[in-house]
């Protein structure tokens, strides 16, 4: 059977995207990766449709290390509605109660702590976690709901930014994993009249920020595929707060080879990002041994 051909150019990097509302991540993702004509390309986590806000794009080498932008902590804005229950608890799903609001925002300001810090909290029945292989959203749409565990999520800061005509805006710091939609639902719950996301958006993803994003238009207006390059951040670039270790020549040389190796200025545990002695070449990502020693996990070829 004959080898199918891969098309596309090499592309390695990460792309700070702006995703318009609208977009799933991957319809997002599929129409950046065809402007950038690139053979291999990853998202970092899914936005909901209706959310703008940054989504990393990982191209090429980079997607090796996607993982670690997929487990970094977030940061959102989200306007919510009080007095109305939707299936999806977003403003897509159809309303399933109405009730009246009589919350004052000192009552929000009240609530809001017991969302703050390590908590639990049940995940949507409209979510991509899957059941037996399946997605929630596809037996939501069958109308089956199933009982959802309660997940462990961290949120480091929670705070209320506006409040006028129902509607409340709100800022958090959260661990991944963690669904703005069910705060809705749950703050909607502690505050007696229910609620849903008006509007959500990303605004930070581990140590990049919105500001530093490309929207879509940008990028069709940037010309050939090969002056986008530019764009693009190196492939260490969303790894800043794993600490960084230099290796010798000889490590490096067994490094590469899948060998555990002494490293300089390696912690005690953890991930590290992994360079040359010199610090010119990132190599990939290692995790630190009980010995010390690091051994390599996801390595980066280099072209």
């Amino acid at each position: 059977m004959a080898r199918r051909t891969r098309h596309g150019r090499d592309v390695n990097g990460i792309l700070l995207l702006d995703k318009p509302q609208g977009y799933t991540s991957n319809q997002a993702l599929q129409e950046v990766k065809r402007l950038f004509q690139a053979r291999k390309a990853g998202h970092t986590g899914s936005l909901d449709p209706i959310a703008t806000g940054l989504l990393p794009l990982c191209f090429g080498e980079a997607t090796k290390i996607s993982r670690f932008l997929l487990d970094a902590d977030k940061r959102y804005w989200t306007q919510i509605r009080l007095g109305v229950t939707t299936e999806t608890l977003d403003v897509e799903g159809a309303v399933v109660e109405t009730r009246p609001v009589t919350v004052t925002r000192a009552d929000i300001e009240t609530a809001l702590p017991q969302f703050a810090g390590e908590i639990e909290q049940v995940p949507p029945m409209y979510s991509a976690i899957k059941l037996d292989g399946q997605p929630l959203y596809k037996l939501a749409r069958q109308g089956i709901e199933v009982p959802r565990e309660p997940r462990r999520v961290t949120v480091h800061e929670i705070g209320l930014l506006a409040y006028h005509d129902d509607r409340v805006e709100i800022e958090i710091r959260c661990s991944s994993g963690f669904y703005v939609r069910s705060l809705a639902h749950d703050l909607g719950a502690a505050l007696g009249c229910g609620g849903h996301v008006t509007a959500l958006r990303r605004l930070g993803v581990g140590g990049f920020r919105v500001e530093d994003a490309v929207t879509l238009e940008q990028l069709k207006a940037a010309g050939e595929p090969a002056d986008l390059d530019r764009l693009l951040m190196p492939s260490d670039g969303g790894l800043s707060h794993l600490p960084g270790v230099r290796l010798s020549r000889d490590a490096a040389y067994f490094a590469c080879r899948g060998q555990p190796v002494k490293a300089t200025g390696a912690p005690a545990t953890g991930w590290v990002r992994m360079y040359t002695a010199e610090g010119e070449r990132f190599l990939g990502v290692g995790q630190v041994l009980q010995d010390g020693r690091v051994a390599p996990k996801r390595l980066l070829q280099h072209h």
